[in-house]
């Protein structure tokens, strides 16, 4: 049987477009389907709270601005669970809010905050890692990162140190944290996953919702002392009006800046299931499963490759033809609108579009 006063909190208003031109100013990651299944990033992120906890208690956090898609995807979504921030403010006030939310439910409540736009293998793993630390946190009052041991010394990921080196990784126990790092050097990279004591941030967090509550207000009292009167605006008619003041005078700031790497109450558990935070078409490729004998990857049933290799292709159209031939390491993306191709490591494909002047580019956002 679930327990009634465990959460999880999916995360899902960002506004990334580094899958431009999928993902638009109107339709970020998190909304849509890059896989043959369809399924949004959303979608495989409640599918994984579901059976975590009972399903009353998973909420989702998002900017007002995509309401009506969350509604639009995730249908059995009660319309209470469906936090609305009016501004994007990074994970810091996103936080405070759903937290105070939560505590305005339950003040016994152990939360998970998990980020909408992952890509998480093993979904059994995924929820026995997060059970086993949410049974952690209730007995100890820690903050609880869920950690990936490196595969490869990634620049663009962020690294947590931890007390006691190989040895207590070895254990594998829940580690006190030692320190963290945001997206170093490839160089710096190198020596941390050589060191064998660090690990990638995967952003996914735990916690009794009461000790988040009792660091923020310590660590971010600049962001939490606008939220003042929480306990009678949240959930009552004047909630808009309440979060518009409140948003409007906080900062942007990540909740590892503002609490995590100062508190000492930082602490990581190991996961136990494969993790990927994609951050453009060439980690797309890296982790899209199905790839052909030559590494390429489609969503199409209708595509036919000949003297091609490690070339990612995607379709809205799923029954329209499309036949590559001689392409090796591209990405070909088809929309209605946009046919985008370029090489599969470019960094920024939007930008580079942007530079290029071209008359009406803001339809195309």
């Amino acid at each position: 049987m679930l327990d009634k006063h465990q959460y999880c909190v999916i995360m899902a208003g960002g506004g990334g477009n580094h899958f431009w031109p999928l993902s638009r100013e109107d339709r970020p990651k998190q909304f849509i389907g890059l896989g043959v299944s369809g399924r949004t990033f959303l979608q495989h992120a409640y599918s994984r709270c579901h059976g975590l906890v009972p399903e009353e208690n998973i909420l989702v956090v998002t900017l007002d601005r995509y309401a009506a898609l969350v509604r639009e995807q995730l249908p059995e979504l009660p319309e209470a669970n469906l936090l609305l921030e009016p501004y994007g403010r990074k994970t810091g006030p996103c936080i405070v809010y759903s937290t105070y939310d939560v505590l305005r439910r339950d003040p016994d409540a152990v939360v998970a905050m998990c980020p909408s736009d992952l890509i998480i293998e093993g979904e059994d793993s995924f929820r026995q890692t997060v059970s086993d630390a949410m049974d952690y946190v209730r007995a100890n009052p820690v903050l609880m990162t869920i950690g990936i041991v490196p595969s490869r010394p990634d620049p663009n990921y962020g690294y947590i140190q931890i007390r006691g080196g190989r040895k207590a990784i070895a254990e594998g126990k829940p580690m006190e944290v030692k320190t963290f790092t945001e997206k170093p050097d490839e160089e710096l990279a190198k020596v941390f996953c050589k060191s064998g004591e660090f690990f990638w941030n995967s952003g996914i967090f735990v916690w009794q919702a009461a000790v988040i509550r009792q660091e923020m207000e310590h660590y971010m009292p600049r962001i939490t002392e606008l939220f003042d009167g929480w306990q009678g605006a949240l959930g009552s008619p004047s909630e808009k009006a309440f979060l518009e003041k409140a948003y409007a005078g906080c900062e942007n700031v990540s909740i590892d800046y503002g609490v995590m790497e100062k508190t000492s109450r930082s602490w990581l558990f190991p996961a136990r299931f494969g993790w990927s935070d994609l951050d453009g078409w060439d980690s797309l490729h890296t982790q899209y499963r199905g790839k052909d004998a030559s590494g390429n990857a489609t969503n199409s049933s209708h595509t036919i490759f000949e003297q091609c290799s490690g070339n990612t292709v995607l379709s809205k159209d799923k029954r329209k033809l499309l036949a590559i031939r001689g392409l090796k390491d591209f990405v070909v993306i088809d929309t209605p609108d946009v046919l985008m191709i370029c090489p599969k490591d470019d960094a920024d494909a939007r930008a580079f579009v942007a530079g290029t002047a071209l008359p009406g580019f803001e339809d195309y956002r």
